[in-house]
């Protein structure tokens, strides 16, 4: 390391915590966790709703509650982890994330299954961006932290589809609840190792105030945000609440902005996201998990209810996905980060992942799952996690200490986000493009089964149409990394403190951003 590094990094930032790849294990864990609890219970619902006597039309709760606070809390959970420690954040994030999984898992009524899931989003906001700033403060070495990041980007990633597939099993074979109950010993162990293994470097902490305007402001922006797009998907893009939702959190958000410039010590430095490497990275990442998120429901609706395949089955059939994305983030993203520029590895891996997904725009009734799903899924992995990976490392890279909570909570803001918008907008466009084909061809339908047919042919057109959406949305995901993404490659130019990504050293790039 050079020696203007270490003067600038402080001496223990020169000498590497010897139990970091120890602490990076528990990190992944707690990362895995938290993903696959967004997919794990969508497969479980059907049968918790039966056993709750939860209604239609209040189902989407279980989803939407865990949502909204994950996502309206997360930037608060970041600044949190700033003040106390990022070390103590994570552990009591994980003790509250099993306590609100036990509670869900034991659920007798629909508000105590809500009230658990809405805990659990709580206390996930305040673990998972802890989780992805002490990667960002223990890992400096530029090939290090490029083989950790891999892996926290595949677990990232792939953590969906491991949800499913575990949602499969767990429901088919033992009880919906476990779905729930899988997370404490998944929280426990993540804890424990985490006490006695992670090494918090110091001086990396946020001791200013807490900003309550800003944590107001960007909570219920953020929730009014999420909520009218959940509330889209079910009552429509006019309904008055909708679009109520929507103007509230345009209001909210701008007034956080303009307090953020004023205040002290505010709860989202403008630095953070006014960098041009970040900005462009929150702006793209969040785009790509719109288009990956409608993705995964229609696929799980098409192989189960189109294809027949069981819920396990239908977990399994997403295995290439993970597989692309372990072999994206792990191989080809981890190898090539210190060599290329980050952009050069997330364009173009938007556009593998655009190329896969218009493969499936070719979806029909009777399509081979080798000869269509199979490549289209490889293709998606392998450019997801290709792109994740830098993006993920890039994202932290050279802010400050004191600021890495509040960077790595806009990374997993942009996704939560980008998920409950890609979720509803996609579901939206899907719905009624099938309630379009079904009116144009029912009247041709003779005999029950020809209905039955139409109406599958409906829900495939409305998925084929959605997906058209998505792959223009990956386009414009890759056209902003390309664009605003400027930061050189690890290792092409001396340390700088300008924070702008691209004076980043042989090994470390001084956390120094201008203000």
């Amino acid at each position: 390391m050079s020696e203007t590094a270490s003067k600038a990094l402080g001496a223990p930032a020169a000498t590497p915590d010897a139990g970091r790849w120890k602490a990076l294990v528990f990190i992944a864990l707690a990362q895995l966790m938290v993903v696959l609890d967004a997919t794990i219970v969508n497969i479980a619902l059907p049968s918790a709703q039966q056993d709750l006597g939860i209604s239609d039309g209040n189902r989407q709760w279980v989803v939407t509650a865990y949502a909204l606070a994950f996502g309206g809390l997360l930037l608060f959970g970041g600044r949190i982890a700033d003040l106390w420690g990022r070390k103590k954040a994570f552990v009591v994030g994980l003790g509250g994330f099993a306590v609100a999984s036990a509670l869900g898992g034991a659920a007798t009524n629909e508000a105590m299954m809500f009230g658990a899931r809405a805990l659990q989003g709580v206390f996930g906001a305040l673990l998972a961006p802890a989780a992805l700033s002490l990667l960002a403060v223990m890992f400096t070495d530029a090939k290090e932290r490029a083989k950790a990041f891999g892996i926290y980007g595949a677990i990232a990633g792939g953590g969906g589809a491991v949800g499913l597939i575990l949602g499969g099993f767990l429901t088919e074979y033992l009880d919906w609840r476990w779905t729930f109950f899988v997370n404490i010993p998944f929280a426990i162990v993540a804890a424990a190792g985490a006490y006695f293994v992670i090494r918090e470097p110091e001086g990396g902490r946020n001791r200013s105030p807490l900003d309550i305007p800003g944590v107001v402001l960007s909570t219920l922006g953020l929730v009014a945000l999420v909520y009218g797009f959940t509330r889209a998907e079910s009552a429509g893009w006019s309904d008055s609440v909708t679009v109520g939702m929507f103007v509230a959190s345009v209001v909210l958000l701008a007034t956080f902005v303009v307090v953020e410039s004023r205040v002290k010590a505010p709860l989202l430095p403008l630095r953070v996201i006014t960098e041009r490497n970040r900005g462009g990275i929150y702006l793209s990442l969040g785009l790509a998990i719109i288009a990956m998120f409608g993705l995964f429901l229609f696929l799980t609706y098409y192989l189960q209810i189109v294809k027949g395949y069981s819920p396990v089955k239908t977990g399994f059939a997403f295995l290439p996905m993970i597989a692309g994305m372990i072999t994206g983030s792990t191989q080809i993203g981890t190898r090539l980060m210190t060599r290329v520029a980050p952009r050069l590895l997330m364009g173009p891996g938007f556009l593998v992942a655009a190329l896969g997904m218009l493969l499936l725009t070719r979806l029909e009734i009777g399509s081979s799952y080798a000869a269509l799903l199979l490549p289209a899924m490889l293709l998606l992995g392998l450019g997801m996690g290709t792109a994740f990976m830098p993006a993920m490392s890039l994202a932290t890279q050279g802010v400050e200490p004191r600021d890495a909570g509040v960077a790595s909570a806009m990374v997993n803001t942009s996704q939560q986000v980008g998920g409950a918008i890609g979720t509803a907008l996609l579901n939206t466009i899907a719905a009624s493009a099938t309630t379009s084909y079904i009116a144009d061809h029912i009247a041709g339908a003779g005999s029950r089964s020809q209905q039955q047919l139409v109406q599958l042919e409906g829900m495939v057109e409305g998925y084929t149409s959605a997906i058209w959406f998505a792959v223009g949305i990956l386009v414009v995901a890759a056209g902003i990394a390309l664009t605003f993404v400027n930061a050189g490659r690890p290792g092409s130019a001396t340390v700088t403190g300008s924070g702008s990504g691209e004076g980043v050293a042989d090994e470390v790039q001084v956390p120094v951003v201008a203000h």
